[in-house]
């Protein structure tokens, strides 16, 4: 909808330039429009530049408690994007993250530390003593398992709700074939409401079945091809459903993604496929599941604008098959280039290592004492080291790709022509390592779900998944239902971390009393609730929150890419502006870093409350 009132807004300045229009009610309505996305992505920009890029107060927040709620702990992510997303689905969906989210810290967490604390060593599948870890290590050891089997099961009864939707759609589909086999009542079809034939469709699925099975990295065979379309379909059909009740922005992805990884691999475990070339097989189908279920949440999104502008749908499914294309050739590189940049190539020696920060800050790590068989050597590819440490060393290495855990950690090594591992290869994305030898500090790129993605392919094939976790998730979904509740989005706010979902809720907040006020004002007018609701969707406040949304993304991904092209400036300048701020790094930065975003939500509020012009 807010998209609609931006392309209305647009269409109608032009028209009024162009002497189409008379009067100044629509030009006005145009330039109010204008104004307050515009407004909202500068705005977006420049908070995000200053909080990010110049670091002048802290990005989020956090409280953890004491006794008697030990390891509970609040925080809010203070991104203008995540304020946007709130206000723009509403309260209710709002509320509903951010109450799994206060499940997830404030009950769940303080739980698991108040039973295990007194545990002397690690309780699986943790790896150091629960006393010892902190809010994130908790969630990120146990908790995460329990949303994902939270989120998976909402995902899988959303879906069981959508068959009778899906078969009627499968039923539409095939009656749309016949019609389109008849050039007359084809003719005959509105503009609004012709698509692409299906027979385009029907080949292009064989195409890119065809390209599936023969890109070798995939290491992908028949059955998997065969998973990749019956789960594609599947979970196309509901993100495009979950697109229209909870947003584009809250659609679980990773949920759906989750389901098909469960399923593809307890079907490979029943046929014994557990080798390591499995996993790769498995992340595959996952992966392009998961790639098919986000474009088809988006192609809805995109079609229902359209259908609010009167598009004509066959010309929009091939722009966005222009844009698939264009994504996909462009992104790979993109982030193939900001893992290089803040990849840390970590020395290996005999001497003890040179610790920092923490263990997981090394400069430098201890010698393992394993050595790859020479058997092994000559079938290994060769590597030279890249990025900002390729000049300190030019010789080229083997790549050895470790799996276990014996006599080191598990990861990617550079070893030379005797085997002897020199590098651990630490990427740019989800590595632990943020020191280079010489010093200088690496800006990481976290990626959690990655990682909760491989535990699940290693836990079900290699039969250690933690299913007690997994299925007290899979109860906690039960339970809502039982109550009532929809459990999808209460799910997406146990499994994703509550800075996340916090500013999503009080986007909501400052949603419903935008709302409030505005039914307030419009109820003289005897408007249906209907329209009461299409009304507070056209407020400015919709189109200032978009703006936020898109001033802080494409903000966050300049800023990304600053600090992997020019990390040594970067570095200066963040030392320099947390030197002496307290508004990132003093006693009180916590507190004082609510300041601007308390500005920025007052802004939005207040924008919110404007009546639209007309």
């Amino acid at each position: 909808t807010a998209c609609a009132e931006v392309l209305k807004a647009g269409a109608t300045a032009e028209e009024h330039a162009l002497g189409r229009e008379a009067g100044e009610g629509p030009a006005a309505a145009a330039r109010s429009g204008a104004t307050a996305i515009f407004t909202g992505f500068g705005v977006g920009v420049a908070y995000k530049l200053a909080m990010e890029a110049f670091r002048l107060w802290k990005d989020i927040p956090e409280k953890v408690f004491g006794a008697p709620l030990a390891a509970g702990s609040i925080a809010a992510e203070i991104s203008p994007e995540l304020l946007g997303v709130g206000y723009i689905i509403g309260p209710k969906i709002a509320t509903t993250m951010a109450g799994g989210g206060v499940l997830a810290y404030l009950v769940l967490i303080p739980a698991i530390h108040f039973f295990g604390g007194a545990a002397l060593g690690p309780v699986a599948p943790g790896t150091t003593p629960i006393a010892q870890m902190s809010p994130d290590d908790i969630r990120g050891a146990y908790v995460l398992y329990i949303g994902a089997g939270a989120v998976a099961t909402g995902g899988i009864i959303s879906l069981v709700r959508s068959l009778p939707m899906i078969w009627r759609s499968l039923v539409d589909g095939l009656a749309d074939w016949r019609v389109r086999n008849g050039a007359a009542e084809a003719q005959a079809r509105p503009r609004t409401d012709q698509d692409l034939p299906p027979r385009f469709v029907a080949l292009g699925l064989i195409a890119l079945v065809a390209a599936i099975l023969m890109a070798h990295s995939l290491r992908m065979n028949l059955l998997g091809a065969i998973l990749i379309v019956l789960f594609g379909f599947l979970f196309v059909t509901v993100s495009s459903r979950l697109t229209g009740q909870i947003g584009s922005s809250s659609n679980p992805i990773s949920g759906m993604t989750v389901a098909t990884l469960l399923l593809t691999c307890l079907i490979f475990l029943a046929l014994g496929w557990t080798g390591p070339t499995y996993y790769v097989t498995a992340l595959s189908v996952g992966g392009i599941v998961c790639i098919a279920a986000s474009n088809g949440g988006t192609t809805s999104q995109d079609l229902k604008t359209g259908f609010l502008i009167g598009s004509t749908p066959r010309a929009q499914q091939i722009a966005i098959l222009c844009g698939a294309l264009a994504s996909a050739l462009a992104l790979g590189p993109i982030l193939l280039a900001l893992n290089d940049a803040s990849t840390v190539y970590v020395p290996l020696v005999s001497a003890p290592a040179t610790v920092h920060a923490g263990a997981s800050e090394s400069a430098t790590m201890p010698a393992p004492a394993w050595r790859v068989p020479a058997a092994a050597l000559a079938g290994l590819p060769s590597e030279h080291i890249k990025g900002p440490q390729a000049s300190a060393d030019t010789a080229a290495y083997r790549v050895w790709q470790k799996t276990d855990t014996a006599g080191g950690p598990p990861g990617r090594y550079l070893v030379d022509a005797g085997g002897a591992p020199r590098y651990l290869v630490d990427p740019g994305i989800n590595g632990l390592h943020r020191l280079r030898p010489d010093g200088t500090t690496v800006n990481k790129f976290a990626a959690p779900k990655a990682t909760l993605m491989s535990y699940i392919i290693k836990g079900i094939l290699s039969r250690q998944l933690p299913w007690s976790l997994v299925i007290m998730g899979v109860m906690i979904a039960v339970v809502l239902e039982m109550c009532g509740i929809a459990s999808l989005a209460f799910a997406v706010g146990v499994y994703l971390p509550l800075s996340s979902s916090s500013p999503i809720l009080i986007g909501g907040l400052v949603r419903a009393l935008v709302d409030r006020h505005l039914r307030g004002r419009l109820a003289h007018r005897g408007l249906s609730e209907t329209e009461l609701i299409a009304e507070t969707d056209r407020s400015p406040g919709v189109l200032v929150a978009s703006g936020y949304i898109a001033g802080g993304a494409i903000a966050g991904i300049g800023i990304a890419f600053m600090a992997g092209a020019m990390s040594g400036f970067n570095q200066r300048v963040v030392d320099f502006m947390t030197a002496h701020n307290p508004f990132y790094n003093g006693p009180w930065s916590d507190l004082l870093a609510l300041i601007p975003f308390i500005l920025l939500t007052a802004g939005l509020y207040l924008s919110g409350r404007l009546a639209r012009a007309r």
